[in-house]
């Protein structure tokens, strides 16, 4: 393995750890599941937008059951959570930015997996961000809550301006470690501005009063 994909395989499990950590954490607090729904949830958040960006490329069986690195830390971030869910807590800013740093690194190595599988600039972006986004909507689907990205919060916007960023450096032959790290962190920065700032997506002026159907 060369320098530059050991390099690249490490941010990439230090993202899943994170988002194995902030989806055992979710079950913790959310739905106060036990050690199994804990770690299963953990690791749906970490390897869920992989597994469903490798299903629309057709690269089949997905990379997480091709690499045992990716189930080990997974599970190892949700047993982590269940053990120490409390004192956790108290860390809720550094899991944040960790958080923050898996999206970024998965929109960049989502888009560039799309793109080396043939796919045009816009497919390439769609899948950049749903590799970042994918796992933590089918943690909230899971535990029955409408899915943050939906609803709040700059999270879907930072994914898809990583992937986009990833596509252009790739499309113009700049395409390299250097880039690759520089488009994650344009996503970070964007994120935890978000964060930092408590800025929400774009919503409308105004909705449409409920109808007799919606309740």
């Amino acid at each position: 393995m060369t320098t530059e994909a050991g390099v690249l395989l490490a941010l990439d499990l230090t993202g899943t750890f994170a988002f194995a950590l902030n989806g055992a954490l979710t079950a913790l607090r959310v739905a106060r599941l036990d050690i199994v729904g804990v770690i299963a949830l953990g690791m749906i958040t970490a390897l869920g937008g992989g597994i469903i960006r490798d299903v629309i490329l057709g690269s089949l069986p997905p990379a997480t059951f091709l690499d045992w690195r990716y189930l080990a830390v997974a599970a190892g971030g949700g047993l982590i959570a269940f053990v120490s869910g409390r004192r956790l807590d108290r860390l809720t800013m550094p899991i944040t930015v960790l958080d923050a740093a898996g999206l970024s690194l998965f929109a960049v190595t989502g888009a560039i997996k799309a793109l080396d599988f043939g796919l045009g600039p816009a497919q390439a972006v769609i899948l950049g961000a749903i590799t970042g986004v994918g796992g933590g909507t089918l943690r909230d689907v899971l535990v029955r809550r409408i899915p943050s990205v939906l609803s709040s919060g700059l999270y879907a916007i930072p994914a898809l301006i990583g992937a986009t960023a990833t596509v252009v450096v790739t499309e113009l032959h700049v395409y390299g470690l250097a880039t690759a790290v520089g488009a994650a962190a344009l996503c970070f920065v964007v994120r935890m501005v978000g964060v930092h700032y408590g800025i929400d997506a774009p919503k409308p002026w105004s909705v449409p009063d409920p109808g007799p159907d919606d309740d």
